[in-house]
């Protein structure tokens, strides 16, 4: 019986929440509280520990409320019963956009979208560069070390780019970090 409960529970929690963790999580209170098991206190203690763990809040509290009221089986059900609604909408989704993205008009709109969003990642990155790299002090403008690294890492990587066609990503978390002791010292 309690595996019962524990799947149609996380099954609500997964079908319902939206927003992120956050908005979930008063569904997940909701849940948890009225079929008891967990209290008020230790709900409370299961979030921040979700939090600071790897993966999705959902995910966490469902593997732990399910070990905790019927174990193993129980967090193996309440965690597949917490994320099968979205893997079957993002089924669904995938089995649709494969018929939809041949679609005239689709391939327009995704066409039209691309640069929109390049416009948008851009703007956000001139805005944080802007913001955390520049001072401005006594009507005099002054870079951070920061502007320098992005500046010279952006001529490094994109003329290496055009050469070579590829940035390995383990050599630009290394460059990165780097730099980053470089700008700002240790």
């Amino acid at each position: 019986m309690i595996l019962f409960e524990l799947f149609i529970g996380f099954l609500k929690v997964g079908c319902f929440a939206f927003g992120g963790a956050y908005g979930a999580i008063p569904l997940i209170r909701d849940v948890v509280l009225s079929y008891g098991w967990l209290d008020e206190e230790m709900l409370t203690y299961m979030i921040a520990v979700s939090e600071s763990t790897p993966g999705p809040i959902m995910v966490n509290l469902a593997t732990y409320v399910g070990n905790s009221q019927a174990g193993l089986a129980g967090s193996i059900l309440a965690t597949v019963a917490v994320v099968l609604p979205s893997f079957l909408i993002v089924l669904l989704v995938t089995v649709l956009l494969k018929t939809l993205l041949k679609s005239p008009y689709v391939q327009a709109v995704l066409r039209g979208i691309k640069p929109c969003m390049i416009g948008i990642i851009l703007a956000t990155g001139v805005y944080m560069i802007w913001k955390n790299g520049v001072v401005l002090q006594e009507n005099s403008l002054l870079l951070r070390p920061l502007i320098l690294t992005i500046v010279l890492g952006t001529v490094y990587f994109g003329s290496r780019k055009l050469r070579k066609g590829g940035i390995s990503p383990i050599l630009l978390i290394c460059l990165s970090a780097v730099a980053g002791v470089a700008a700002y010292g240790l």
